[in-house]
């Protein structure tokens, strides 16, 4: 079960939008490890990150949008896994870059 949501023009901030993932059978990893060192890239190279995000498709780790070099969404353009979760403590939201749509995974 999903729990959809996506980002609203302003022609949609007073009505409740409805999205959904094409991609959700892509889906492999819903649960981040134990421990998460940081963005591999970034760790690897000296860099610096945000926030973190993990790719639901093979687990990897990468930094999001607002870091320097955006290492998630390149893993997303490049390998074609399209929908990343949040790893930051406390966050449980994902978002699929194809659709842009954000949504929660029910448990």
């Amino acid at each position: 079960m999903f729990s959809f949501l996506r980002r609203r023009s302003a022609d949609e901030r007073s009505r409740t939008v409805i999205a959904s993932c094409s991609h959700l059978d892509s889906i492999q990893f819903t649960e981040l490890p134990e421990s998460v060192a940081g963005c591999e890239e970034c760790l690897a190279s000296g860099g610096w990150w945000v926030h973190l995000r993990m790719c639901h498709s093979c687990g990897h780790i990468g930094c999001c949008d607002d870091s320097p070099s955006k290492h998630a969404s390149a893993h997303a353009r490049n390998i074609g896994h399209p929908v990343i979760r949040s790893a930051e403590p406390g966050e449980d939201w994902s978002y699929c870059y194809v659709d842009d749509v954000t949504f929660v995974l029910n448990r």
